[in-house]
């Protein structure tokens, strides 16, 4: 298997965990701590560093690419475009999977359930003009 297909494989794996704000473990993740779980499992990131999502795309601008795909994660910017406030793990040209729906009071089960804040799949959203880096081949 790639690193991307195992990487694929791990990421549905959690599907229906909690989400929780500053979460990177399996009491829950919030969506860069989810992302980062997945390209720590596979060797792409080293252990320190700047890991929120607008510090994974500073540090990987460069892998930039036009159109999703298995292997990519999609960046969502703030509505000034000034900072990344969100990243998912795409799973195909179309879908992703990430820990949404929560936010800064979601620290808790109960919170997540309140918040129907889950790590989930959904459609990559186009509208909101998210920008691709491309991390697993």
């Amino acid at each position: 298997m790639t690193k991307k297909e195992i990487a694929t494989k791990y990421a549905f794996a959690w599907i229906g965990k909690p989400y929780r704000w500053g979460g990177d473990d399996f009491s829950g993740f919030d969506c860069s701590g989810f992302v980062i779980e997945i390209l720590r499992a596979v060797g792409v990131l080293p252990k320190g560093g700047d890991w929120t999502a607008n510090g994974l795309f500073e540090r990987f601008i460069l892998l930039q690419v036009e159109a999703p795909s298995e292997g990519c994660i999609a960046l969502y910017w703030n509505s000034d475009r000034s900072k990344v406030v969100h990243v998912e793990y795409c799973i195909s040209g179309a879908c992703q999977i990430g820990a949404s729906g929560g936010g800064s009071r979601t620290k808790t089960e109960a919170d997540a359930i309140r918040d129907n804040a889950y790590i989930k799949i959904r459609p990559i959203d186009i509208k909101r003009k998210p920008t691709f880096i491309k991390l697993l081949k």
